[in-house]
């Protein structure tokens, strides 16, 4: 992925890519396959390297299916104003996740994301709407997963809230705050509350930990969204068909509890305890002579490393995190196999520090993604259109009888 300079061509460099006349750039402009706009230093005119590397993949043949390209990370598949990725960190509407990290709350971070200032979405009447049938299940399911726990309460909170099926964008943004608020107190088995979220977390979790409000804030900031990720993409599907918000958070729940998603937090947790007491460079040694992977590790966007996590782990070396962790970790497992740090592994470092339950890596993942797929959930229901995919069948023939034999050319 291109960082933020990257993300344009010149028209000289547009027309070489796709080797055409500059005249056949202007036409590919003016019927909208390639955007364009002015340079902010100049009067020329820059060019989206997204679009013309699209527009390549469509004119050169390839042996690979078109719905697979379609799901390379490098190649967009839809538009959306929400969010992009850079070399130097997501993009929200404009704004460097990283800035945003320093100073901003996930509060904040949601009202921009979900494009509103009609309304104030975390006013502290606007609480979730909570039903004795929800109160059953979250008592009974105290002991399960958060996010377990999350799913079963979101799947009564909708028929709870009478303005769940609003269509109005100020409306939408307000039942998105209820349910950011309800996914966080009830996997913090606490009652919802008008309280920042970050010290929310904080308290319940780490309540005896100065640096924890501000650490647990900047990492929930990170978090939000991160483009077409695969729990987003599930997000707006679901949300296509027309469901409710709560439906499509549910949705995003589920995909995001994966090993190679969301999952993977917990895996580089259990990284981080297995060094707790030993040495790193033979750990790493053993386990790259065994062809083992390390969690927490490589990224299929961030070639060169992922600034989130960064950010996350300075942070976490000013508040006094131990270096092995912050530093030496990440430099002998990127020397030994040349993957860099991701947000996973910050993330395991940041429960580790604040000796945070088990389990609440996945947990902070789930409550600040939950604003990125309201985000976008919202932006797929003002679409108003079904993603509806096509597969490429490379099975057998058609012909075959049910048994599984094809039929005689002659009963065809």
């Amino acid at each position: 992925m291109k960082n933020s300079d990257e993300l344009y061509l010149s028209a000289r460099e547009a027309a070489a890519e796709l080797a055409i006349s500059p005249a056949t750039l202007y036409a590919y402009v003016s019927r909208g396959l390639i955007r364009s706009e002015p340079t902010p230093d100049s009067r020329k005119n820059r060019y989206r390297a997204e679009d013309v590397r699209a527009l390549k993949e469509r004119r050169v043949p390839s042996p690979e299916p078109r719905g697979l390209r379609s799901f390379d990370a490098d190649l967009p598949v839809m538009d959306t104003e929400i969010s992009t990725i850079t070399e130097e960190g997501a993009i929200y509407r404009g704004v460097n996740c990283v800035d945003l990290a320093e100073n901003d709350t996930l509060e904040h971070t949601a009202t921009l994301l979900w494009d509103v200032s009609g309304v104030d979405p975390f006013a502290p009447d606007n609480q979730p709407e909570i039903s004795e049938e929800m109160r059953t299940i979250a008592g009974a399911a105290r002991r399960a997963a958060p996010i377990d726990r999350a799913i079963a309460v979101l799947a009564l909170a909708a028929s709870a809230d009478p303005r769940a099926f609003t269509r109005a964008p100020d409306g939408r943004a307000m039942v998105g705050a209820r349910i950011v608020r309800l996914l966080v107190a009830t996997m913090l088995n606490a009652e919802a509350s008008a309280e920042p979220l970050h010290q929310q977390v904080a308290r319940v979790w780490a309540a005896d930990n100065k640096h924890a409000p501000d650490l647990i804030r900047r990492a929930l900031v990170l978090l939000a969204d991160h483009e077409l990720n695969a729990s987003t993409f599930t997000a707006r599907c679901a949300a296509s068909t027309g469901l409710n918000l709560y439906d499509a958070v549910i949705a995003g729940l589920a995909a995001l509890k994966g090993p190679k998603h969301g999952g993977a937090g917990v895996l580089a947790s259990q990284l981080v305890k297995t060094l707790v007491d030993r040495d790193v460079a033979p750990v790493v040694r053993e386990r790259v002579a065994l062809g083992e992977r390390f969690a927490g590790f490589g990224h299929g966007v961030y070639k060169r490393g992922d600034p989130r996590a960064q950010s996350l782990l300075n942070a976490l070396s000013r508040a006094g995190a131990p270096r092995k962790f912050t530093r030496e970790v990440p430099e002998r497992i990127a020397e030994a196999t040349g993957e860099f740090v991701n947000i996973d592994y910050a993330l395991a470092v940041l429960v580790h520090a604040l000796r945070l339950p088990a389990g609440s890596e996945l947990a902070m993942f789930a409550m600040a993604r939950s604003v990125g797929w309201i985000a976008h959930a919202s932006e797929q229901l003002q679409f108003g259109k079904l993603i509806r995919p096509r597969a490429r069948y490379v099975g057998p023939a058609p012909g075959r009888r049910a048994g599984g034999t094809p039929a005689k050319l002659e009963e065809r």
